[in-house]
């Protein structure tokens, strides 16, 4: 579709800058903002009253899990509705490309509870540059990339928990360039999921110092969000200060019991790496549950070499028994280190109609039913299921969420899956939630401040010079909402449901969501890295 010509007239401009709304008229011709006029009175091929509705940058997210789905399901209505135009996708470490074939299949199966398996699906890309390719053919959004680290490790070194050797990582560090170079605006890592949390400094040191190189930016999801997670932001702080690797904290958070109100501990460990001349920031979704695939619990040493491994360790008594002490006792570090309460843990996706009694209930309480140990149904759903099953974990801090976004180094980011019986609702609901809950009802963030934070300063740390602001010039990625009546709909029962509040999408000028409805129309694109 051609982008229309259309005025916006009378709306309050909130320009992702954080200064003041103001009135004016805004002018959007050939996927642009042509003109914004204080005084009003623009003629346009189409005019729109905006009066009552803010007009703003659309919102970035800046930690997506919509890898398969945008191609899937191009239309994209759970981002399209809460006014996303870009999202950046390749996130914890892993995802679909550089691969082979064999890495591949390893990954469809491996991130199943993810992003599900779609049939018929056509995965006709094996690099990052394919990838983005198949972006460009037609989605609903923009999206941005980034080079997945365990899947580089996977695709060079396989499952194994073991150092790379010198070969190895000179392979991995020409992975990475290479995907950087095909357009990626960094390198994500998932430090507490196989195989990514068998990397060593050495190893991280290495692949961030390629990506300093190339102008991209380091996005981990670090080794603990429990008992070690100061210990492991202080980890990425100081790789980043070592490397002169730009850091960009991924769903930064203090989850459980052990951590409930230090979110000013992980926020003056920021402010001081700040000061030491590190560039850092962070993304955070504003709910309290985490959301993950339900195997991610195991501990390291129980996901080596992969699935069918790790489903026969469970199948052993003695193996199986060693898995519980961790997990329950000791807490293991796929359970951030954290002896597991198994009345947090809510199963919400699994692929066999006959465990779909479990979605929607704790592991405790599907274990009370079914009269046995909560471990032993936690362990023989992985069975049952081969590992594609997820979950959501109740783990999160009030105090420690607001205190965090409140924070100028702070991004909005979803970290929403797609899939499942009933996902998490923060893929449908993460953006109207902030600035409905937050903003509106507790006012934790000023309207133009939150706004800042969901636009201007994700498109500064993905170095776009030409979004993430209402300026004459800049792509006419914008979001309409109605301050009064923004919020989301989605509920942890009820997870897909559409924001209310939001009658007007658009990306590269092209409405998305005109009147309150979808249109259809595939504007969106790849963003590839600045200079690649």
């Amino acid at each position: 579709m051609t982008a229309p010509d259309i005025v916006y007239r009378g709306a309050t401009v909130v320009d992702g800058t954080g200064s003041p709304g103001y009135r004016a008229d805004v002018h959007v011709a050939a996927g642009r903002v042509a003109e914004i006029d204080p005084a009003g009175g623009l003629a346009g091929g189409r005019v729109v009253d905006a009066d009552g509705l803010v007009l703003a940058p659309g919102f970035i997210d800046m930690h997506s899990h919509s890898d398969l789905r945008l191609l899937a399901e191009p239309d994209h209505l759970a981002k399209v509705s809460q006014g996303v135009t870009l999202e950046v996708l390749g996130q914890d470490g892993l995802s679909y490309a550089p691969v082979d074939d064999t890495t591949l299949t390893v990954l469809r199966e491996q991130l199943a509870g993810w992003n599900g398996d779609p049939p018929g699906f056509d995965w006709n890309w094996r690099d990052v540059g394919c990838y983005l390719g198949r972006l460009d053919k037609g989605v609903a959004v923009n999206a941005a990339y980034l080079v997945p680290h365990g899947t580089v490790r996977m695709l060079v070194l396989g499952q194994d928990d073991r150092p790379a050797t010198d070969a190895e990582l000179d392979r991995m560090r020409e992975v990475v360039a290479t995907g950087l170079r095909e357009g990626a605006v960094g390198l994500s890592a998932g430090l507490t999921y196989a195989p990514g949390m068998y990397a060593d400094d050495r190893e991280l040191t290495a692949l961030c110092e390629v990506v300093a190189a190339h102008d991209g930016y380091f996005s981990p999801h670090h080794r603990s969000y429990g008992a070690g997670a100061l210990e492991a932001y202080q980890e990425m702080v100081a790789l980043s200060l070592r490397t002169g690797c730009p850091l960009h904290l991924a769903h930064a958070t203090m989850n459980f019991p052990v951590n409930a109100g230090r979110a000013g501990e992980l926020l003056a460990l920021l402010d001081d790496a700040t000061a030491q001349g590190a560039d850092v920031t962070l993304d955070s979704y504003p709910y309290l549950a985490g959301a993950t695939y339900l195997s991610a619990l195991l501990p390291s040493w129980a996901a080596a070499g992969g699935a069918a491994a790790t489903l026969a360790r469970l199948s052993d008594v003695d193996t199986r028994e060693r898995v519980r002490v961790e997990l329950e006792e000791s807490g293991s570090d796929g359970c951030h280190g954290v002896p597991v309460d198994w009345r947090a843990i809510e199963v919400n996706a699994v692929r066999l109609a006959a465990n779909r009694h479990l979605v929607g209930k704790s592991v405790a309480e599907s274990a009370a039913a079914a009269g046995v140990a909560p471990f032993d149904l936690f362990a023989d759903t992985l069975l049952a299921e081969r590992l594609g099953t997820s979950c959501l974990m109740h783990v999160g801090d009030e105090a420690n969420v607001r205190a965090i976004m409140a924070h100028p180094a702070h991004t909005g980011g979803s970290d929403g899956l797609l899939v499942g019986d009933r996902p998490h609702p923060r893929a449908w609901g993460t953006f109207p939630r902030y600035l409905g809950h937050y903003v509106r009802e507790l006012g934790v963030l000023g309207l133009e401040e939150c706004v800042a934070h969901l636009t201007g300063r994700p498109a500064r740390r993905l170095r776009l010079a030409d979004r993430g602001l209402v300026r004459p010039g800049h792509a006419a990625d914008l979001v309409l909402f109605d301050p009064e009546t923004v919020a989301e709909r989605a509920t942890y029962d009820q997870p897909r449901q559409a924001a209310t509040g939001i009658p007007h999408v658009l990306v590269n000028g092209v409405p998305v969501i005109s009147d309150g409805e979808p249109t259809g129309e595939l504007p969106g694109h790849s963003i590839r890295r600045v200079g690649a």
